[in-house]
């Protein structure tokens, strides 16, 4: 795996560069949010692991230039642990995870291999879902509707293909953290509320109105056909 690294702090750039490599990544590390968006969009990478605080161009700065340049890169964030309201913002400009300042190698490296498993791992069963106008291709890892093609991050993608997988299913916020991104329910479930909410911008006809995600309240989320 190709990743490159955004992080202004040489010593905490090290340290996480020092952990992939270790884990058999090649890694770039850069601290300048400008020549970190130069190098990202030649798509050379297979993930980013961006710091929120940068320099110049900040870090949801970049992010919100890929996103609306329709790049879909893995972007792992790093946030420091009073930047909550950072780390929902990256969430909503398209981030697929964060790791919250003090980490560790081991934290990072297995945050990495979650947001990259769709790379790591072959599809077990190939298949075309179709439900109306939207069409969800596992094998091709494409999402359609109305025949146009979507643009949806790694995580995304993930979280719909499983709620399709299972349609009028409910499942709670903990399971699908458990499930999709591979988390304990200790950690914070409002990253699925936030997804959620991404796709029904991207899927749905009026997200104010949901037909395909719907919301069952007190208990979580469900895939109607």
């Amino acid at each position: 795996m190709k990743i490159l690294v955004i992080e202004d702090d040489k010593t905490v750039g090290r340290y996480v560069k020092r952990g992939l490599v270790e884990a058999g990544c090649h890694v770039e590390l850069v601290g300048d949010g400008s020549e970190a968006l130069r190098l990202a969009t030649d798509g050379r990478y297979d993930l980013l692991v961006l710091d929120l605080r940068l320099p110049g161009m900040s870090g949801i700065e970049l992010l919100r230039t890929l996103r609306d340049r329709e790049d879909s890169v893995p972007v792992l964030v790093l946030t420091a642990q009073d930047s909550v309201d950072f780390k929902v913002q990256a969430l909503r400009m398209g981030a697929d995870d964060y790791v919250t300042k003090p980490f560790s190698p081991r934290e990072i490296v297995a945050r990495v291999r979650t947001v990259l498993r769709r790379v790591d791992t072959p599809v077990l069963r190939p298949e075309r879902l179709e439900y109306g106008e939207l069409e969800i291709d596992a094998a091709a890892h494409e999402v359609r509707k109305g025949g146009s093609a979507l643009k949806l991050t790694a995580r995304e993608f993930d979280l719909l293909l499983f709620l399709a997988r299972h349609p009028r299913r409910v499942f709670s916020r903990d399971q699908l953290m458990s499930r999709v991104w591979g988390y304990g329910a200790a950690l914070d479930t409002g990253t699925v509320t936030v997804h959620i909410r991404r796709l029904r911008e991207k899927i749905e006809p009026d997200p104010s109105r949901p037909r395909h995600l719907e919301t069952v309240w007190g208990v979580g989320y469900r895939f109607s056909p």
